[in-house]
């Protein structure tokens, strides 16, 4: 059994539906059971409980073989990095003396040690927490999600306008959401000895301008970048709902982003959903390989994909 967590989220929705396309058993975790309906039609079995009771956590962690380990993203409106720290807290312990026999762990590129910066620093306590378990562990460590773009979709159709924290010209890596969920569907059926760090990205590099392009191509009018100036990133940021904290948090990632503060690899497992065609998808309203199928723009499981764009540190997601 595979218990995924994050499964009602873009990623461990599309990892639960690829392992249940393999003929393999998933269980999801959910606090809410009415959200896994429709991979619980597919054949998952829901397992409701609150990822913070580390009881019940590992009680569910117990049915299993293997996990997909996803730490949700908090309230933007709360202190994120104190909220996602206890929650990772709470998923590290839940799998002590479970007896999984191999994890698998959603990071993020540029993953580090040191100062308070958001995902970055977190999810790097998180990948250390599980690898200190005599379990082993695969990580995938994730490009800045295409959906981090989503929620402007009404606003570029109405005004022709794509907002960025980024220069319009400024390439980093991207990823799609599907990409990231068959990726974390192929680690969790590899052998268990197959562990490491596994970097994920799309098929090749984006800009701020391309994502203008890609809707300008999907809506046949023309797209601006606006950048917002880095004077006003957190003033940006409190204007969507994030507290302060949050709001100082993601700026930071931004900033780390832009300053090359970490090491973006040179080699990583390629995805195949491009950018225009997750625009395209998002546009006429259905998700990249799912035509037809309207896109959930549910927070519950992976980075930030909402108002705030900028879940800057080339994440999530989640």
């Amino acid at each position: 059994m595979h218990i995924i967590l994050g499964a009602t989220g873009h990623v461990g929705s599309v990892a639960a539906r690829n392992l249940l396309a393999r003929g393999e058993p998933v269980a999801i975790v959910t606090r809410d059971r009415s959200k896994g309906a429709a991979l619980e039609q597919a054949g998952a079995r829901i397992a409701v409980a609150d990822v913070h009771d580390v009881s019940a956590m590992q009680a569910i962690f117990r049915t299993g073989r293997r996990a997909f380990l996803l730490n949700p993203p908090a309230d933007v409106s709360a202190n994120t990095d104190v909220e996602e720290r206890r929650t990772a807290a709470a998923i590290a312990a839940a799998v002590t003396d479970s007896g999984l026999e191999k994890l698998v762990v959603q990071s993020a590129y540029g993953a580090r040690p040191g100062g308070s910066c958001g995902d970055l620093t977190i999810l790097f306590e998180l990948e250390q927490a599980v690898q200190g378990k005599s379990i082993p562990v695969a990580i995938n460590r994730a490009a800045y999600y295409f959906t981090n773009w989503d929620a402007q979709a009404g606003a570029v159709r109405e005004r022709g306008i794509l907002q960025s924290f980024f220069p319009a010209d400024f390439a980093m890596p991207m990823v799609s959401p599907q990409d990231l969920g068959a990726a974390a569907a192929r680690r969790l059926i590899e052998p268990a000895a197959l562990a490491g760090i596994h970097n994920v990205e799309g098929p090749r590099r984006y800009s701020a301008q391309d994502v203008a392009d890609a809707f300008a191509t999907s809506l046949g009018r023309p797209v601006k970048v606006e950048v917002v100036p880095r004077a006003r990133w957190e003033e940006t940021y409190r204007s969507l709902g994030f507290s302060e904290a949050a709001a100082a948090s993601y700026a930071r990632m931004t900033a780390a982003t832009l300053e090359g503060d970490f090491d973006v690899p040179e080699e990583s497992e390629r995805g195949q959903v491009t950018l225009q065609s997750h625009i395209d998808a998002l546009v006429s309203g259905g998700k990249p390989g799912q035509a037809g199928e309207v896109a959930s723009h549910a927070q519950t499981g992976d980075r930030l994909g909402a108002a705030a764009q900028g879940d800057a540190a080339l994440t999530t997601s989640s």
